[in-house]
């Protein structure tokens, strides 16, 4: 078991090392962890996402180190009794680490690096400690013995010292050549020729344990498939925008802040929201709107997708006609008054108000490509979700919190509605089986904004239940019927359980 668990150590320590050296999405760990999150079922997705939420990354590494080690320790077993088949094993090892690495979208011939030298490496290292494991008989009712234990322990030492030291040296490289940071560091946005008018003071219920109307970035959520966050070099960054158009053309990030910036307030949700879920948020966003880009562009005729590639090979499809119609289409270069946080997207990301982020979000953007439905079907959509996925009408008690305790009397129930390019205009809440009743509603100073609600609940002893539901301007309320958020988005009533004394 040792000597599975060192060799493996020293194969993904100097691995780690050599990929911070040559390209960090080259570590075959997160190659691995990137081929788990394609292949995963939809359900093991929703699965990982409603039980792990903003920590499903960590779970998957997790259980992505469990397998390597529980493979180690059979490698080990396997070298202590016949070492050639140790070293296939090991060579077997390096050339799936090899095929996960090369499968990623983005991946070059010298990606597999990391794997190489690690491999050749972690080879060394179980020559070394399988060369002084060795045993002598003691009697056949006994274990054998070390031959000689000091030297094996000397050697276990010194190859946990180097697959520890070579780890912490890869983290401390690749943290210095966050390339990223640095550029995002060096940006000097201008000031928006069209800034977002203050938002009224109405916009707060003033009810504490809601939601913050707009969402600091610290706390927004992020949902993607990275599992490291991507970093971007302005000095070599380009936008492309092609396919069918007459005028293709690219841009540097110098050039796009030239044509002037917008800023608009926006609130943005993901399709794996559950009824009730945190995975939506509200941020004063600035960019450069989309709409003329594409126009000047030239769009061929019958064209109704446009494609948007990140820098680590995520696809996604936006309807045309969504980006077309009026609405506030951005590429978006700065969240809440700085440039982009580098895990939202820096430098540039998608913006398309009222869809889902996995059709109008696309984040790390680096090309945009003019298409139809038909000839091209991206990430999301090869897994089975909607191609077209307008945000549904929906509604959150955020407090009193479930299974919350509150005495009887006054009891001030509140939350937050959202039906992007609708609005809300009325929210409602039962108590039990009750009639429903009026919600008051904060200031909506936008349709693609979400709306606080509160409700004073005269609250009597026992154990009640809270429901909420909401009506958007084209008169039409959110359905009772339970969906799952695939393949469109949740539907449903969100309700809370409380306990009055």
């Amino acid at each position: 078991m040792v000597v599975g668990v060192l060799t493996a150590g020293v194969t993904l320590g100097v691995a780690h090392l050599v990929a911070a050296l040559v390209n960090p999405a080259a570590d075959p760990v997160l190659a691995v962890g990137g081929v788990a999150i394609d292949l995963a079922p939809q359900p093991v997705k929703a699965f990982a996402i409603r039980t792990f939420g903003a920590n499903d990354k960590i779970a998957l590494l997790a259980g992505v180190y469990t397998l390597l080690a529980l493979t180690a320790v059979v490698l080990g077993v396997t070298a202590l009794r016949r070492r050639r088949y140790g070293s296939a094993g090991l060579v077997a090892f390096a050339a799936l680490g090899a095929a996960a690495v090369l499968s990623r979208p983005t991946a070059t011939p010298v990606d597999i690096l990391p794997v190489l030298v690690g491999a050749g490496a972690g080879m060394a290292a179980m020559l070394l400690v399988v060369r002084a494991a060795r045993t002598v008989p003691v009697s056949a009712s006994r274990r054998p013995r070390l031959l000689n234990r000091r030297q094996f322990l000397a050697t276990a030492a010194g190859t946990a010292l180097t697959a520890g030291a070579t780890a912490a040296v890869g983290q401390a490289v690749g943290h210095g050549n966050a390339v990223g940071a640095r550029s995002r560091a060096a940006v000097r946005l201008p000031p928006p020729v069209r800034p977002a008018p203050p938002l009224p003071a109405g916009v707060s219920a003033g009810v504490d344990g809601v939601a913050a109307f707009v969402t600091p970035n610290r706390d927004f959520y992020r949902v993607d498939t990275a599992l490291t966050v991507p970093q971007v070099d302005l000095k070599t960054w380009r936008l492309t925008l092609g396919g069918a158009v007459d005028r293709p053309r690219s841009w540097r990030f110098e050039e796009l802040l030239a044509r002037g910036l917008v800023e608009r307030d926006i609130t943005l949700n993901c399709v794996s929201n559950e009824v009730g879920g945190p995975y939506i948020g509200t941020a004063r966003w600035a960019g450069i709107p989309l709409a003329p880009l594409l126009r000047e562009a030239g769009i061929h005729a019958g064209q109704n997708q446009l494609v948007s590639r990140s820098v680590e090979g995520m696809t996604i499809g936006t309807p045309l006609d969504a980006i077309l119609d009026g609405r506030d289409a951005l590429l978006a270069v700065a969240m809440n008054g700085e440039p982009l946080p580098l895990d939202h997207g820096f430098p540039v990301r998608m913006l398309v108000p009222g869809l889902y982020g996995y059709v109008g979000a696309c984040k790390w953007l680096t090309s945009m490509t003019v298409s139809t439905f038909d000839a091209f079907d991206p990430y999301w959509v090869q897994r089975g979700w909607a191609a077209d996925a307008p945000v549904k009408t929906a509604s959150r008690i955020d407090t009193p919190k479930p299974f919350a305790q509150r005495p009887a009397g006054p009891v001030m129930v509140a939350g937050v509605a959202w039906a992007q390019r609708r609005g809300i205009t009325a929210v409602e809440v039962q108590v039990d089986d009750g009639p429903w009743q009026q919600a008051r509603l904060a200031d909506g100073p936008s349709p693609d904004l979400w709306r606080q609600w509160t409700y004073r609940w005269d609250a009597a002893a026992g154990s009640h239940t809270l429901r909420v539901r909401a009506t958007d301007a084209t008169g039409a309320t959110q359905t009772d019927q339970r969906a799952a958020p695939f393949p469109d988005g949740a539907t449903g009533w969100h309700s809370t359980t409380v306990t009055v004394t």
